[in-house]
């Protein structure tokens, strides 16, 4: 199994003019550990990530730069050995099998291996190969949601959040039917690769393309989450913060239903605004 998710340690807490005896805590952190990710073997990232969900990150970064686009070409998820200076299994190496054609989208996919827990598309090595051309039309998706549904949808996000409750330090990503049920929700420091966990989770669980679906996103819907849930057959991207003017710009061209500034009693939409109802 995986490492943990939060680990505690001692820390002051002070205040501005504080005097008297010093006063020590335990405070819980979120955990932040590198993520090597091969395809057949060889190495093709690397990202900081919160342990947990490994397999369902590695499924959707594959997907979200093109190299998977169905659950067949996604053969086997596995740890590769590694240890720690302890002497125990890190779980910080996984290794995909993929299918040919999926190995062959490797080698037009570049990437420098270094990475960090914001990585999305930093590591791609060409600026051509930054728009991946999805599979999936968004045009055809006529679903409809309420503009209440997409409203409540952060306070749903937050009830699940399990691990911010505890540390205050991760994102999170949750995918909603249109009616407001949650499919699942995923916490983890880096907020690509909570997206990333939902959408592997849905490719592992054979249901891409995600049809009818709104993606809810704790921070700023930034090009990267964009292309993901474009990648993912995602028609609805919702975040609490601002949308980047280059996710705009990809929401407009590919169909995808973009709104920002959801916080419970309002929203703005940038983007596919013919599938919002009252």
């Amino acid at each position: 199994m995986a490492g943990k998710r939060v680990k505690r340690v001692r820390a002051r807490r002070v205040a501005p003019g504080e005097t008297g005896t010093v006063r020590t805590r335990e405070e819980h952190l979120a955990v932040e550990e590198p993520l090597e990710m091969r395809v057949g073997g060889t190495s093709y990232a690397v990202t900081m990530r919160t342990p947990g969900d490994d397999f369902d990150l590695v499924a959707g970064f594959l997907v979200g730069d093109g190299v998977v686009r169905s659950g067949t070409d996604l053969t086997a998820l596995r740890y590769c050995a590694g240890v720690g200076p302890d002497g125990l299994q890190t779980y910080n190496v996984v290794d995909a099998a993929v299918s040919p054609t999926a190995l062959e989208a490797t080698r037009h996919r570049e990437r420098h291996v270094d990475g960090t827990s914001a990585c999305g598309i930093c590591g791609v090595a060409s600026i051509d190969a930054v728009e991946t051309t999805s599979s999936h039309d968004l045009t055809a998706d006529d679903v409809r949601v309420s503009t209440a549904t997409l409203a409540g949808l952060p306070e749903k996000l937050r009830a699940e959040q399990r691990d911010f409750d505890r540390t205050g330090g991760v994102h999170a990503a949750g995918l909603f039917h249109a009616d407001g049920t949650a499919l699942v929700v995923r916490e983890d420091v880096g907020r690509h690769n909570a997206v990333d966990k939902v959408v592997g989770w849905s490719l592992r669980s054979g249901l891409l393309p995600l049809r009818g679906t709104v993606l809810q996103v704790s921070g700023r819907a930034s090009f990267e989450l964009a292309q993901k849930a474009v990648m993912a057959g995602i028609p609805v991207l919702a975040a609490v913060s601002a949308p980047s003017s280059l996710a705009v710009d990809l929401a407009r061209r590919s169909g995808l239903t973009l709104v920002g500034f959801s916080r419970g009693d309002r929203l703005t939409v940038y983007a596919g605004e013919e599938r919002l109802v009252p």
